[in-house]
């Protein structure tokens, strides 16, 4: 298995990891920057597969999912994790170019929020993310 564990932590209580997950390296490398320089631990993978593997190892506490990607898509993974008893309470923020037709930037948030088979996300960020309302609910989320 291929994948990274960095942090920019000083000394002190171990810091929250997240799981990037994106087939994209520009996008990979921008969160990861983004989380670290934030003082989070941060774990990337290039699909779901990958991704699942790791989360069940290292069980980070908040996952950003990227939808299109090769070798299971967001979604199965998404719906993987959500239907998954022991990964179910992991917060998933999708983090996607995938949006909506008519140029509806919440398209996707809205047709997985209506999925009776799985609960709506913890948050949605259209590409290019909003980098300060990125950083904000990631902070809400984690704090505790």
């Amino acid at each position: 298995m291929d994948y990274m564990s960095q942090s920019n932590q000083a000394e002190g209580p171990p810091a929250k990891k997240i799981l990037i997950v994106d087939d994209e390296p520009d996008v990979l490398s921008y969160l990861e920057m983004l989380l670290q320089d934030c003082g989070y631990e941060t774990l990337t993978a290039r699909n779901g597969k990958e991704a699942l593997e790791i989360l069940r190892k290292e069980k980070p506490d908040l996952v950003t999912l990227d939808i299109s990607m090769p070798e299971a898509s967001g979604t199965r993974f998404y719906k993987e994790v959500k239907t998954d008893p022991e990964l179910a309470s992991t917060p998933v923020f999708i983090v996607t170019a995938v949006t909506g037709y008519g140029g509806d930037k919440y398209g996707y948030e809205k047709f997985i929020s209506h999925r009776r088979l799985v609960p709506a996300p913890e948050a949605f960020f259209p590409k290019p993310i909003d980098r300060e309302e990125f950083i904000s609910a990631v902070k809400e989320r984690l704090a505790a």
